[in-house]
């Protein structure tokens, strides 16, 4: 709808807003009111789609608008079992390789649009999650593929990691749940916060 130009898309949006009940109405306009552009994520190269759904579907619920999806090795289908509609309420932003659409071109759009490419990492010298400043400027957070994590050339690019900290034996949560966790924490904060 970014392509129409904006008197037509208020004309638009007026005609389309009688055909819904006012209750339907009321709560659009509560939920686009909570979304936000501030926080979005990149997922690359997921090659279990139910994960990569699980993120979209974590994404839509926290308010997160974009999601941009990289993909190399592994093309991404929503698993629409597990998304449950959650990605038409998103804006999805395909990066294929085979395309020329790298990771690098990823980010590098990103960083044009002023976002903080932020790695989420196991590493020990990641930023712990609690002490990440979310208010220092738009934030990209980056999660790489469920056994490796973030390739070297998207590693090489974040100017930030942040990490969930980790009181057992095992180094790191699936995938869906550390971006569920780490959304959580990032939209929570940002909505207390004066950027929000």
């Amino acid at each position: 709808m970014t392509d129409i130009a904006p008197e037509l898309q208020h004309a638009l949006i007026e005609h389309l807003s009688g055909c819904v009940t006012e209750r339907r109405l009321a709560r659009m306009h509560d939920v686009l009111a909570q979304r936000t552009g501030w926080l979005t994520v990149v997922l690359e190269d997921i090659f279990q789609p139910h994960n990569a759904s699980a993120v979209l579907r974590s994404c839509e619920c926290f308010g997160v608008q974009g999601v941009h999806i990289v993909e190399d090795r592994n093309d991404y289908t929503v698993s629409r079992d597990v998304a449950l509609g959650a990605s038409q309420w998103l804006d999805l932003d395909r990066w294929r390789t085979a395309e020329g659409r790298t990771i690098d071109a990823c980010c590098d759009d990103l960083e044009r649009r002023g976002y903080r490419l932020v790695a989420a990492t196991p590493r020990p010298d990641a930023v712990r999650l609690e002490d990440f400043d979310v208010t220092a400027g738009p934030v990209a957070v980056m999660f790489g593929t469920e056994l490796n994590g973030l390739t070297a050339p998207a590693l090489a690019r974040a100017t930030e990691a942040v990490n969930v900290p980790m009181y057992g034996f095992t180094e790191s949560f699936n995938i869906s749940v550390s971006a569920a966790l780490i959304l959580r924490e990032l939209s929570s904060r940002l909505r207390a916060s004066d950027v929000a």
